[in-house]
């Protein structure tokens, strides 16, 4: 191969490793940020997996299910997955459901950041979710390694920025209860966020 060849090649590769890195740190202005928790991840936390059901997949399904809810409504919706963009949005949701080593000793939970705002949205999410999921709740779970997991500081979310625990995968009665709910559920988070848009 000439010289020539081999400096086309690695001018050619330079550019295309610009081209990736400005991709990856470009800025995401959007009106709902939904976060599928775990979703892309191959090795590291990849979310739980119990009986043959799968964290990730349950997230994409309810994540796909509350983009399609809000942008037939005419909102502008970005889903991501595990890997959080730099975004500027009004709310931003991630979606989980949690995992046990002793099966059915947590339900669904919220984090959030100190935000008083923020905490006031999270009541307002257990409040509505409380009165379709009939299982315990456990204590809301903000804390520094939480912020820094869920990339609370790459996302700029005026309204505020929710994880979701929708509940425990772990917990058999409770996936017998949510699998065949998992629409309905996203239908909720759909419905939560339009009403926080309003407020």
């Amino acid at each position: 191969m000439s010289v020539r060849a081999v400096l086309g090649l690695f001018i050619g590769l330079l550019f295309f490793l610009l081209m990736m890195a400005i991709f990856n740190n470009r800025v995401i202005n959007t009106t709902v940020l939904i976060q599928e928790g775990h979703v892309g991840r191959t090795k590291g936390n990849i979310g739980s997996i119990h009986n043959g059901l799968v964290e990730s997949k349950w997230n994409s399904l309810v994540g796909k299910e509350v983009e399609r809810l809000l942008e037939a409504k005419g909102i502008d919706v970005t889903r991501v997955g595990a890997k959080i963009p730099i975004a500027n949005t009004s709310i931003a949701v991630a979606i989980h459901f949690d995992g046990a080593e002793k099966e059915c000793s947590t339900g669904a939970s919220i984090g959030y950041n100190s935000d008083p705002k923020v905490k006031a949205m999270a009541k307002r999410w257990r409040e509505q979710y409380s009165s379709f999921f009939p299982f315990k709740w456990h204590q809301d779970n903000f804390t520094d390694n939480l912020s820094h997991y869920y990339g609370f500081s790459h996302v700029q979310a005026s309204k505020g920025f929710l994880v979701l625990e929708l509940g425990e995968l772990t917990c058999k009665k409770q996936t017998d209860w949510l699998e065949p709910r998992l629409k309905e559920v996203a239908a909720k988070i759909a419905d939560f966020i339009m009403k926080e848009l309003k407020r």
